[in-house]
């Protein structure tokens, strides 16, 4: 069952970063039993409608720099149109072994917010029809909503045609 939290638990780098910044954020917990739910379901879990909650994907291009693409949980990545956006020759999704390494999340807690680096980040055009959206807080089992401009300028991000 979802609940929204007090801001006061949980803090992650996502959350203080959210903070530090005066964001106007409202976090939601759900359980994860498996320790890992697809986004559609805990979009479902938290009574969203899961085109305004989206998941955070972090890719390599040819050039081996990283990249990280935030669309709705429902949709799936274009490669191409990622690449395209990035400048890159071709780009894929990292191993989810190594998202912890990169990005200091695991996976299914992976924020855009609060990365180990600021990666060049975009946000598909779908955020764009919404005046908050959710992403994930960063942990597994908690989910930050958050208005879609303040997260575009705090992860450098432009709102970009990302999906199939």
């Amino acid at each position: 069952m979802a609940k929204k939290k007090d801001k006061h638990t949980h803090k992650t780098n996502a959350i203080r970063i959210v903070e530090a910044e005066g964001i106007p954020y409202q976090m939601y917990e759900y359980d994860a039993p498996e320790g890992f739910m697809d986004g559609a379901s805990v979009a479902r879990s938290l009574g969203q409608d899961p085109r305004q909650v989206f998941k955070t994907l972090v890719t390599v291009g040819t050039s081996r720099a990283y990249y990280v693409c935030v669309i709705p949980v429902e949709k799936e990545l274009d490669l191409k149109k990622a690449a395209k956006h990035f400048g890159e020759k071709k780009i894929e999704m990292i191993l989810a072994r190594n998202i912890t390494n990169v990005t200091g999340y695991i996976k299914g807690g992976c924020s855009p917010v609060g990365m180990k680096k600021l990666y060049p980040t975009a946000v598909d055009q779908a955020a764009a029809e919404f005046e908050m959206i959710m992403v994930s807080g960063g942990k597994v089992g908690l989910q930050m909503q958050l208005p879609v401009n303040a997260l575009l300028k705090i992860t450098g991000a432009e709102l970009v045609d990302l999906t199939v």
